[in-house]
């Protein structure tokens, strides 16, 4: 039994992650009003981000740039090796680092078309909003 314990406890970034996705995920299920639908999109994408950023992440992992180890040859001639490092996958920062990008156009675009809506009906409750389309 401690043994599962001590694991939930190891993976506690995992936890984390789960409650802001799930956070995130019921203010688009539950909610009524377009602004706390938008937040609960960003909150569940800034979830995903933080997830696989730290997916990335290594424990004493090097950027990955090759190092030149000069040594002396059998002979005196120098020798070049390259040396064996535990390197950190760029990749999925570089993704997430796109994602960000893409994350904040999106809740631009998404708050202005809000903006937008309000002018047109006065209200932000999706309900209020779908009456007044179907009375037209």
């Amino acid at each position: 039994m401690p043994d599962i314990i001590q694991t939930i406890i190891g993976k506690y970034n995992y936890w984390i992650y789960i409650t802001l996705m799930m956070i995130g995920f019921y203010a688009i299920i539950a909610k009524n009003n377009l602004v706390k639908k938008i937040i609960g999109v960003n909150i569940f994408q800034t979830a995903i981000i933080l997830f696989y950023v730290s997916i990335g992440a290594k424990w004493g992992g090097t950027i990955p740039i090759l190092q030149n180890v000069h040594g002396e040859g059998g002979a005196g001639a120098a020798t070049h090796a390259i040396k064996a490092v535990d390197y950190i996958n760029p990749l999925p920062h570089v993704l997430m680092l796109t994602a960000i990008v893409v994350s904040v156009a999106t809740l631009g675009v998404a708050l202005s078309l809000a903006i937008l809506i309000y002018r047109r009906y006065k209200t932000l409750e999706e309900d209020e909003i779908l009456a007044r389309i179907r009375e037209k």
